[in-house]
């Protein structure tokens, strides 16, 4: 197998950066870094899919922090956006919006972390991602690390958790008075759907979740599905049995939603709601909505900070509420395989075992 190696030369911290440059953590920072990163849109198997890199460190903005990578978790839409397309990157994108790590240097206007904090993060599709020795990120999109969880397992947790956590309070508006209903999980083996089945089922609604492979089930209901249908079948008939005639109150869909809309729309009793959380493959009818007055949303992990809402700063307070969750056993890890170290031959093996879809729980590469 061929290696690359490539120098790039822009972009340096440098003395008139907003840093933090009080500490000597952030005056010793190195020029460069390690990176995994692409300039082609290539199959996983090509060589040049992913190649190692030194690239500089990165400059920061007023209200960012840099971050020493420790971890990161490799997702779903890391193969997406590597997936083929005929674009050339000018400059190496570089992967990963899911991590750990410590924060090492900070701007001038950040106010909820210093130098030296554990913390872990989601990233930002619109820059660079954390597949780096160092990460620059808006401090927003940063929260605590959970003190009594390792990096790896730190790093399994911030994507799929705000993704789940914005999903059912955020989005269907989940709230005390919905105690005690019923809550359809599809694919709630996923990395969202396990995290989403642990916070509903802690706050008390019934969780049902789908799987179809005997390891997977027992993952779901170790996750806190109280009944796993097999998504292979119809789920009606399934429901049906389970004395689930008239439908359930929630549904939340972590699979393309286009093969399941005809079932959803039945399975959903009337006035119910919907959240959506992968694009639809194909149009879908949207007539039963009306009949039933169906609530039907969407969730994007990001949509706060690429509009940079008013409720932007919610982001931050999500991951430190996930952060106390897990330290408290509220939340169990889902972290299911480590490789090590960070490097593209790794992250190869990642992103094939995801396109695989044989995939259980999270798989996160540590340590340069």
């Amino acid at each position: 197998m061929l290696a690359f190696v490539i120098v790039i030369t822009f972009g340096f911290v440098a003395s008139g950066s907003s840093l933090d440059t009080g500490n000597n953590m952030a005056r010793n920072l190195p020029k460069t870094m390690r990176a995994v990163g692409l300039y082609k849109y290539l199959p996983i198997s090509e060589a040049e899919s992913l190649v190692d890199l030194e690239i500089p460190v990165p400059t920061l903005q007023k209200t960012d922090v840099l971050i020493e990578v420790k971890a990161v978790s490799v997702n779903p839409i890391d193969t997406k956006i590597r997936a083929p397309k005929p674009t050339v990157e000018k400059n190496p994108r570089i992967l990963g919006w899911d991590g750990s790590g410590i924060v090492v240097a900070k701007g001038d206007d950040t106010k909820h972390f210093n130098v030296g904090d554990e913390v872990f993060f989601t990233g930002d599709l619109r820059k660079n991602g954390a597949n780096a020795q160092y990460v620059a990120l808006n401090e927003v999109m940063v929260g605590v690390k959970p003190k009594n969880l390792t990096f790896e397992q730190a790093a399994a947790m911030p994507l799929t958790s705000v993704t789940a956590f914005e999903s059912l309070f955020d989005r269907l508006l989940i709230t005390e008075k919905d105690k005690g209903k019923t809550l359809l999980i599809i694919n709630s083996a996923g990395g969202v759907g396990s995290v989403a089945s642990q916070l509903a089922k802690n706050f008390g609604l019934k969780v049902i979740g789908t799987a179809s492979r005997p390891e997977t089930v027992d993952f779901s209901k170790r996750n806190g599905a109280d009944i796993v249908l097999n998504h292979t079948q119809d789920l009606l008939p399934q429901l049906q049995s389970h004395g689930y005639e008239k439908g359930v109150d929630l549904i939340m869909v972590n699979y393309d939603p286009y093969p399941y809309w005809d079932t959803i729309m039945k399975a959903a009793k009337p006035q119910g709601r919907i959240c959506l959380i992968v694009d639809s493959s194909g149009l879908i009818d949207l007539k039963p909505i009306k009949e039933k007055s169906l609530t039907i949303t969407a969730e994007m992990m990001a949509t706060r900070i690429y509009f940079e809402t008013e409720d932007m700063y919610r982001h931050h307070e999500i991951l430190n509420i996930v952060s106390q969750k897990l330290d408290k056993g509220e939340l169990t890890c889902t972290l299911n395989r480590v490789l090590s170290p960070i490097n593209a031959a790794n992250l190869k093996e990642a992103h094939k075992l995801l396109e695989s879809k044989s995939m259980i729980g999270k798989l996160v590469l540590s340590g340069f």
